[in-house]
């Protein structure tokens, strides 16, 4: 049994691969550590604006990892959802998520 079928698989979803998967927990916990780095920077009574450029780089390569599970989520979710005659609710969530990832 792979790791991704150990979870919960909603029926819509076409699960990640075992190489997706570690290759997202890779990107995030490099991420997390960047977090910490500026928890530390605030502790440390760093310079503002060094912060601020740590902190815009930190949500540069979280909208990196949104849009690859963005571009993931069409190639494969919502073309299968598009296949099984389901496409219109399966883009209308996409278009709702994306709002919220526009804000």
């Amino acid at each position: 049994m792979n790791h991704y079928e150990d979870h919960h698989v909603d029926k819509k979803m076409v699960p990640r691969t075992e190489q997706e998967i570690e290759r997202i927990i890779k990107r995030l916990k490099r991420i997390e550590g960047q977090v910490r780095g500026v928890q530390k920077m605030v502790e440390d009574n760093r310079y503002c604006i060094d912060i601020l450029v740590q902190i815009s780089a930190i949500r540069a390569a979280l909208n990196q990892v949104g849009l690859q599970l963005l571009e993931r989520h069409v190639s494969h979710c919502v073309a299968k959802a598009i296949r099984e005659g389901s496409g219109d609710e399966s883009i209308r969530e996409l278009m709702d998520v994306m709002k919220q990832f526009s804000k």
